[in-house]
């Protein structure tokens, strides 16, 4: 047995046999949606409006065609054109306003998807609960930490369910990588990293303006509601990911799929004890207010984890898992394990200064007291990768999650307290980045010190 080179690791990841390793390839099997099948009666389909029918809320609605027994009823958006959008996306011709109050105020609307710019969340998502709607809130949670809490608090004192929008915690690829991680398959966990890389205007959210965007078609003085006033701007309507007034950047978008990852792999659901970042801003500065380039390094009190965004090259989106037994990656919808040889051996290197006589005898006692497996015995190391088929969508499975909570009233795998969690990883991350100093979680107080 023999430790697997970085270039087999790497020539594993690409599917490739390793010298010296066996490959298992094992395809994933996704279980079967609720209702799936089978016609749904009535009383048991899940009514719902997306509020918020931009790219992200369009997916969704894309995305919810695929899970059985729910309806869309209605769409809002504070953008016109984005109602046409909205009803393509669902095929179908449905109600659409600019007011959200007009969805919340609509008795048949069971749940809403709430898909708006960050600084709106915690409005919307207190004013559903307070009107009786389940919710699914894209994330990152919170805009800020208070924000987050008090999100909290409106669900819990409205008794709803609630679900943030990281699909990767309803993802079978996520959910083998806990199950090698719950079963110990890799040992002691003691550092684990990701990153998401991009290396586009796209990536960067240099968005195209529509051509029919204006102060006629667009409600700018609702888009403001909970940020600094300022004359129309539909650069920061259209890209608001840039801007602090309206999101956290980086942080924000990319780093809470990859915490929020973390977390469910690992079975943490807590905050990180404090951060430390470094970046900057090299390419992209058409006036944002975020960094293209962002590192930070978060202490847990059982692992330690570096995320990396990096909007300057197309590196991908891993994620890392570095075991005492073992090494599990995670790239797009291929999980690879490998194992480690950790057998015992003798020592090799420090013994080259011995005299061969002292070496023998080393090597005689060290046999005597680790005798060798029998033929029967031996286990050869054996790398694993699992994938999930060519159709299958995370998106959409994480939606069925969100309206079988719904059904069952039963918590949702990525309910308000796991999303307040990772959501404070990302505050934490631009703490530091923009105090330039250690940024610690007080959570007795649930405020960041630095």
């Amino acid at each position: 047995m023999h430790s697997l080179t970085r270039r087999d690791f790497i020539r594993i990841g690409a599917g490739s046999m390793a010298a010296g390793a066996a490959v298992k390839n094992t395809l994933l099997e996704p279980a079967a949606l609720w209702g799936a099948g089978r016609a749904v009666a009535p009383s048991d389909r899940v009514r719902f409006a997306s509020i918020g029918t931009g790219t992200r809320g369009c997916e969704l609605l894309q995305a919810s065609l695929a899970v059985p027994g729910i309806e869309c009823v209605a769409v809002c958006d504070l953008y016109d054109s984005r109602h046409e959008a909205a009803q393509e996306a669902v095929q179908k011709q449905v109600p659409a306003t600019r007011s959200y109050r007009e969805i919340l105020d609509r008795k048949d609307v069971d749940a809403v998807i709430v898909a708006i710019p960050d600084h709106q969340h915690r409005r919307v998502v207190v004013d559903a609960c307070a009107a009786g709607k389940d919710v699914y809130c894209e994330k990152p949670m919170s805009h800020t930490v208070e924000d987050g809490f008090a999100m909290v608090d409106a669900v819990r004192k409205g008794n709803r369910i609630f679900q943030v929008g990281s699909q990767r915690v309803s993802s079978i690829v996520y959910e083998k990588a806990r199950e090698l991680f719950a079963a110990g398959a890799l040992g002691d966990v003691f550092f684990i990293e990701g990153s998401s890389d991009r290396n586009s205007a796209s990536g960067a959210w240099v968005y195209p303006i529509p051509p029919d965007a204006s102060e006629q078609t667009i409600d700018w003085n609702a888009f403001l509601v909970g940020a600094p006033k300022r004359p129309f701007d539909a650069a920061r309507f259209f890209r608001w990911r840039c801007f602090s007034d309206y999101g956290e950047g980086l942080a924000g978008d990319l780093f809470v799929h990859l915490l929020s990852g973390i977390y469910f792999i690992s079975g943490t659901n807590e905050a990180p004890q404090r951060a430390q970042s470094s970046g900057g801003l090299f390419r992209w500065k058409d006036g944002r207010d975020f960094p293209d380039l962002i590192e930070t390094l978060f202490d847990y009190p059982k692992f330690r984890v570096v995320l990396r965004c990096n909007l300057n090259n197309a590196g991908g989106e891993p994620i890392k898992f570095h075991g005492t037994k073992g090494t599990m990656e995670i790239i797009g919808q291929t999980l690879t394990f490998i194992p480690q040889d950790v057998s015992p051996k003798p020592e090799g290197y420090s013994t080259k200064g011995w005299p061969a006589r002292l070496r023998k005898e080393y090597l005689a006692q060290w046999a005597a007291e680790h005798p060798q497996p029998g033929p029967l015995d031996y286990q050869p190391a054996e790398a694993e990768t699992f994938t999930a088929p060519p159709e299958y969508s995370d998106v959409s499975a994480h939606q069925a999650n969100f309206f079988n909570a719904v059904r069952t009233r039963k918590p949702t795998v990525e309910n308000e307290e796991f999303g307040n969690h990772a959501a404070i990883g990302c505050h934490l991350a631009n703490y530091a980045y923009f105090k330039n100093t250690i940024a610690t979680w007080d959570a007795g107080a649930k405020t960041i010190r630095g």
